[in-house]
């Protein structure tokens, strides 16, 4: 079956909308969904990467989590991105959550309806 890999955080209330309306889909994990704690396995280097291609830094960063709090807007800016990706793969909380790896390689961060009703409704 199809899978698709959904990076949450169980105590995040988006993330649970997110995987609620998943479910509506079809999408539960098990049946056609990897559910993976994105505090404990952040999505790797190689997801980040297309993640910036397709969705660009700014949707990347959890700005109102306390990890990016803790670094500092202005020091995320001056981070390269490289570094940047460095940073989000060595700290799933300073990511957008939740973030969807869909098995043809579209990744979403954040649960924008309008958004995931286009690649998956």
């Amino acid at each position: 079956m199809v899978s698709h890999r959904l990076y949450s955080y169980a105590r995040c209330s988006t993330c649970r909308k997110a995987l609620a309306w998943l479910a509506t889909q079809g999408l539960v994990p098990g049946q056609g969904l990897e559910l993976i704690d994105i505090t404990l396995q952040p999505p790797s280097l190689g997801e980040l990467k297309q993640a910036l291609e397709q969705l660009g830094r700014k949707r990347l960063f959890n700005t109102s989590g306390q990890s990016y709090r803790a670094l500092g807007a202005a020091h995320v800016q001056e981070l390269s991105d490289d570094q940047a990706l460095a940073a989000l793969s060595a700290d799933g909380r300073l990511i957008k959550r939740p973030f969807l790896v869909c098995s043809n390689g579209r990744i979403l961060s954040g649960f924008q309806l309008p958004e995931w009703e286009q690649l998956l409704g």
